[in-house]
C-alpha cells in the first residue's frame, strides 16, 4: 500500500468519482445501443479495474457479467495480452464461454486507460448480443446441442480495437457468422463507445488528484471493503450449510438436473462454496462453466451477508466457489451452454435454501422461475432475419416482513421488455400479459404470483427456442410458507391446446399462439398468520380469489 497520505474528504470524492464513471458505462451503453435485450432489458454490465487488474467498482447491472468480470480481466492479462502489450487505443472483445459469463451472446469488451503513456486502469462492459450464430435464432437453443462449435460464433480475446478505432476486418468477420448484423453492430459501437466516453473521465480523475492518490484510495477502499466481508462472514455461525433443488430436465425426455451446495462459514470470516455434489455435465445448451457459477455464487453471499459495502476485489478475497471437473458447474469445453442463463435464479434460490435456518431473517420463499424465449426467422415484410428476444419476470418469494412483489427481476437486475417494442420490431403480437390469480404461494407473507404472456407469431414460419422451468419442481415455500403454483407452457391455448416442456425448439406457423404461464413464487410462514386485511386486500387487487383465501386461509366474508 502506497504512503500517500489520504483524508476523508479526498477519499470519498474519489470513490464517488470511481462508482459514478462504472455506472456512466452502462447508463451509456443502455441508450446508445441498437437491441431490445440491451436498451430495455438491461441485459449489460459494467466495471473500472486497476492498472493490475484488478476490481475496483462496478454499475447495479448484470450479477452474472458482473461476477465473471474479475476472473475475465485476470485471464485475458495473464494468459493473452501480458505486460504491456496493449497500446493505448487498444480494446480486447471475447466472448468464450469458459473464459467469459458462460454462452457465446455476452460480448465483453476490455479497455485499457493510458494517461501520458502509463497505464493506469481499464474500463469494460458486457452487452448480451440478440444473436451471435449458431443452431437456433438467439443462440441459446437447449435441445439437441451437444458441444459448444453447434452454439454459434466463439471469440477468444482479440485485439477488436486498434488507435481507437474498430478493426473492419475482424467486425465483418463477427457480421459474417450472425443473423442480425445491423443490430450486433450497433450493440458492439454503443460498446465501445460507452468505454471510451469512461476512460476520459478516468483520465481527468488521475490528472486532477494524481496516481498515487488516485491508486492509494482504490487500496484503501479494498482493505476496507475486505474487512467488511470478513467481519460479516464471521458472524455466521460456522459449520457447514446445505441446499439441493432440481431443474426439470435438460430437455424433453430426459433427467432433472441436481442442484447441491455445500456451503462452509469457518467462523474466522471466510466461506467455501462446493458445487461438487450436483449432476455431471449434460449433453445440451445448459451447462453453467466456472465463471458463471462464482458470479452467482458470490451474488448470493454477498446479498446475505454484506449488501451494502460496494463490490470490488476486496469483497471477492475472503469467498471461495469451487466445483468437481466436469460437473455440471464447472464443465469441460466445449460442454455447450447457450441456455445457461436460466441457472441463475436457481442458483440463488439453493443457496436461499441453504442458509435459511442460519439466516432466517434474510431468507425468502422461492422466486417465481422466469422465461427467456427466443422467436425467430425470416420476416416476411422485410425479407430480413428477426429475433424476438424476450424477457418474462415474475414474482419474488415471501419474505419474514413483506409479501413478495410481482413483475421484478429475480436475481439479475434485468427488465421486462414493454410489449410495445416487442410488436414494432418482431412480427408478433402480445395477446395477453397479466399476473396469474392464485398463483403465489400462501403464508404468513404471500409469494409473488406468476406472469402469463401469451404470444402470437405473425408471419409464415419461424423457430421458437424456450428457455424456462420450475414446470416439474415447486418454488418451495419456508418456514410453512406453501410452494407457488408450477409453470406450464401451452401452443395454442384456445385451439387444439398442447403442452410444452420447458426448455425445446420447435417450429410455428403463422397464429400460433405461445403462452408462457410462469410459476408462482413461495410463501414464508404459515398461512394460518396471514393477518385479514392482507388476505382483503389480496381479494380487491385480484391476487387471489375468495374461493381460495377460504381454502389456504380459512377466510370468508366477515372475517
Amino acid at each position: 500500500m502506497s504512503d500517500v497520505a489520504l483524508d476523508p474528504l479526498t477519499l470519498t470524492v474519489i470513490w464517488k468519482n470511481v462508482l459514478s464513471i462504472a455506472e456512466e458505462i452502462g447508463i451509456t451503453l443502455r441508450h446508445t445501443a441498437y437491441s431490445e435485450g440491451v436498451r430495455e432489458g438491461d441485459d449489460f454490465s459494467s466495471a473500472v479495474f486497476d492498472a493490475r487488474g484488478r476490481l475496483v467498482s462496478q454499475g447495479p447491472f448484470s450479477p452474472g457479467h458482473l461476477g465473471s468480470f474479475p476472473y475475465v480481466v485476470r485471464a485475458v492479462l495473464d494468459d493473452w495480452f501480458p505486460g504491456e502489450s496493449l497500446r493505448p487505443g487498444d480494446a480486447v472483445l471475447l466472448n468464450d464461454s469458459a473464459i467469459g459469463t458462460g454462452h457465446f451472446p455476452d460480448t465483453m469488451l476490455i479497455m485499457p486507460v493510458f494517461l501520458d503513456g502509463r497505464r493506469i486502469g481499464f474500463v469494460c462492459n458486457s452487452a448480451h448480443q440478440v444473436d451471435m450464430g449458431g443452431a437456433a435464432p438467439g443462440s441459446q437453443k437447449v435441445q439437441g446441442v451437444t458441444e459448444a462449435y453447434q452454439e454459434g460464433l466463439r471469440i477468444l480475446p482479440i485485439r477488436f480495437v486498434r488507435d481507437g478505432k474498430i478493426d473492419e476486418d475482424l467486425l465483418r468477420v463477427v457480421l459474417g457468422n450472425v443473423r442480425m448484423p445491423d443490430k450486433v453492430q450497433g450493440d458492439l459501437i454503443a460498446q465501445h463507445s460507452a468505454n471510451c466516453s469512461a476512460a476520459v473521465r478516468l483520465e481527468r480523475l488521475f490528472r486532477d488528484y494524481g496516481t498515487a492518490t488516485v491508486e492509494r484510495v482504490y487500496d484503501e477502499m479494498m482493505v476496507r471493503s475486505e474487512a467488511a466481508m470478513r467481519a460479516a462472514l464471521a458472524k455466521v455461525p460456522a459449520g457447514t450449510y446445505s441446499g439441493e433443488d432440481f431443474l426439470d430436465d435438460y430437455g424433453p425426455d430426459t433427467p432433472p438436473v441436481r442442484i447441491a451446495i455445500d456451503i462452509t462459514f469457518d467462523g474466522l470470516g471466510g466461506v467455501t462454496l462446493d458445487y461438487s455434489r450436483s449432476s455431471d455435465q449434460v449433453p445440451a445448451g445448459l451447462n453453467s462453466y466456472l465463471n458463471f457459477t462464482r458470479a452467482y455464487a458470490v451474488f448470493a453471499i454477498k446479498v446475505f451477508c454484506n449488501a451494502l459495502w460496494p463490490q470490488n476485489d476486496g469483497n471477492l478475497r475472503p469467498i471461495k466457489v469451487v466445483a468437481r471437473e466436469g460437473s455440471f458447474f464447472n464443465p469441460r469445453f466445449p460442454a455447450p451452454s447457450g441456455g445457461r442463463a436460466v441457472l441463475q435464479v436457481r442458483v440463488f434460490d439453493t443457496i436461499n435454501q441453504a442458509l435459511a435456518g442460519a439466516m432466517p431473517e434474510r431468507a425468502m420463499g422461492a422466486f417465481s422461475h422466469w422465461s427467456n424465449p427466443n422467436i425467430g426467422g425470416i420476416d416476411d415484410r422485410t425479407g430480413r432475419a428477426f429475433v424476438m428476444y424476450d424477457m418474462a419476470l415474475a414474482g419474488y418469494g415471501g419474505r419474514h416482513d413483506c409479501d413478495g412483489p410481482e413483475g421484478l427481476s429475480p436475481v439479475m437486475n434485468c427488465s421486462n421488455i414493454p410489449v410495445e417494442v416487442l410488436e414494432t420490431h418482431n412480427p408478433i403480437l402480445v395477446r395477453r400479459l397479466e399476473f396469474i390469480t392464485n398463483s403465489g404461494g400462501a403464508g404468513k407473507h404471500r409469494g409473488g404470483c406468476g406472469l402469463r404472456k401469451d404470444i402470437e407469431l405473425r408471419n409464415s414460419t419461424a423457430t421458437l427456442s424456450l428457455l424456462g422451468d420450475r414446470h416439474k419442481f415447486d418454488p418451495r415455500g419456508l418456514f410453512g410458507g406453501e410452494p407457488g403454483v408450477r409453470a406450464e407452457t401451452i401452443l395454442n391455448p384456445d385451439r387444439n391446446a398442447r403442452s410444452l416442456p420447458s426448455k425445446a425448439t420447435l417450429a410455428m406457423q403463422r397464429g400460433d399462439v405461445v403462452s408462457l404461464r410462469l410459476s408462482g413464487a413461495g410463501g414464508y410462514g404459515p398461512p394460518a398468520a396471514r393477518e385479514g386485511q392482507a388476505i382483503a386486500r389480496d381479494i380487491a387487487d385480484g391476487y387471489i380469489t375468495a374461493e381460495h383465501a377460504k381454502a389456504k386461509y380459512g377466510y370468508g366474508p366477515g372475517d
